[in-house]
């Protein structure tokens, strides 16, 4: 009882002053930095300079790039999953970490000879070095904390995930406009990743819990291995796929922000870094609660807050929909013409509600996941979140595609989306009554059995 006292006691930003949890945070920030500065600055070069490096049109390439950097998780979660069950997963990190340094050196050489091929590789590495880094960085949070801490530490790796999102496609994009950019590009990106590697090597040691494990290549077969033993334990599995759901969620939205704000709002660039920075905050700030509010039953994990988390998402998904202006006139708006305008408040309000409510709702399905797995196989439980992860960000990237293709607006999509994710999380609180008696326990309008 006596860890559980202290923890009450004390804030959960106190694990960024333990060796236990501090330096696997910076590993896991600075490689999310890493990935989204790559990606962005090679997204926006291939956009604006695309003449200079392939005949492809620009959107074909800007596509390509986007599923270069996904197809890793397809093909490699279930190794990842194996290689960190079976080794020290804080010696895995370094050698993931050391693989990063290489990658972007491939990188730097594929700006300097003006290698479209060298750098979709290195994007496609990139991806890699994500897939192998995933199981290793959930599977190890039980391993290094106490059952009561696990809500916090999934509440700050999440925060900070987001908000190394954030800094680093915002970098990545301003660097790549400037002259001179590629540079700046690749000795940030190789600065990151020495000091990804350095802060690697003071995560403490995190056995391996089945060292004896024979590892099998076969990407079909293991992944469908890997969400077997994720299927074990019924809330688990429900679990995975209400993550999957929210990733899907949210990419689909962070994708249409771009197109969203110029013909629906009427905005430039601007406005697109606005609302990013508003999702990514609202995450962070959604995140964070959870430890605060997870400790009012005085639970290590409180499955009740996903309903609530869910029920916000709804609402002002909903309302963010529906708070799209009518089409513009073709004028283009700088930010503070868009600002002056009440409609936009509400929408910047509704965004930071969905996305708050949206990291209320991820963070304990992380941490359920993590405390009812089997130490075992825990790696290739989070590998199979990955993976089912991947495919439905996919599915939807796909679905709106379809939609939009077929006339559809962007505000429809999003009020469908609201909707859908009304139906969905309806059905995994049915299959597991347990997320709904939790949430009235929670809210005090249900007794708690002794």
């Amino acid at each position: 009882m006596k860890p559980a006292i202290e923890t009450d006691k004390h804030s959960q930003f106190d694990l960024l002053r333990q060796r236990r949890f501090l330096p696997l945070f910076v590993t896991q920030f600075l490689g999310a930095f890493n990935d989204n500065a790559y990606k962005n600055s090679l997204v926006v070069l291939l956009a604006f300079s695309a003449a200079a490096w392939t005949t492809m049109p620009p959107g074909v390439l800007t596509n390509l790039a986007a599923g270069l950097f996904m197809l890793p998780f397809f093909l490699f979660s279930s190794t990842a999953g194996q290689l960190a069950d079976k080794f020290d997963k804080a010696r895995l990190a370094r050698w993931v970490k050391a693989l990063e340094i290489v990658i972007i050196l491939i990188a730097a050489l594929g700006f300097w000879s003006h290698n479209l091929m060298a750098l979709l590789t290195a994007l496609f590495l990139l991806g890699l070095h994500s897939t192998l880094f995933g199981p290793i960085k959930y599977a190890i949070l039980p391993q290094h904390l106490r059952t009561q801490e696990l809500v916090a530490g999934n509440a700050l790796v999440e925060a900070g995930t987001f908000i190394a999102i954030l800094l680093g496609t915002l970098g990545g994009g301003l660097l790549a406009g400037m002259e001179g950019g590629i540079i700046w590009i690749v000795g940030l990106c190789f600065m990151v990743a020495v000091s990804g590697f350095w802060a690697s090597w003071h995560i403490p040691a995190a056995p391996a819990p089945v060292p004896e494990l024979k590892i099998a290549f076969n990407p079909l077969t293991e992944a469908w291995r890997c969400i077997g033993y994720a299927r074990e334990e019924r809330s688990v599995f429900q679990s995975i796929l209400a993550i999957s759901w929210f990733w899907l969620y949210g990419a689909l939205l962070l994708a249409q922000f771009p197109v969203y704000t110029k013909t629906v709002l009427g905005g430039n660039e601007s406005m697109v870094t606005l609302l990013l920075a508003v999702f990514c905050i609202g995450i962070g700030a959604g995140s964070l609660l959870c430890d605060k509010l997870t400790h009012r039953r005085g639970k290590p994990v409180e499955p009740g807050l996903v309903p609530i988390g869910a029920l916000g998402m709804v609402i002002f998904g909903i309302d963010f929909a529906l708070a799209a202006p009518a089409q513009p006139d073709g004028m283009t708006l700088t930010l503070i013409e868009l600002l002056q305008q009440g409609n936009t408040w509400r929408i910047l309000f509704d965004l930071l509600m969905l996305s708050g409510f949206g990291g209320l709702y991820c963070v304990p399905l992380y941490a359920l996941i993590q405390q009812r797995s089997d130490a075992a196989c825990r790696a290739r439980v989070i590998a199979a979140n990955n993976i089912l992860n991947a495919l439905f960000m996919v599915t939807g990237a796909l679905a709106a595609m379809a939609f939009l293709g077929s006339g559809g607006t962007i505000p429809t999509l999003f009020l469908w989306t609201a909707i859908a994710h009304a139906i969905v999380t309806i059905y995994i609180f049915s299959a597991v009554p347990e997320f709904l008696i939790r949430a009235l326990i929670w809210l005090g309008l249900r007794r708690e059995r002794k």
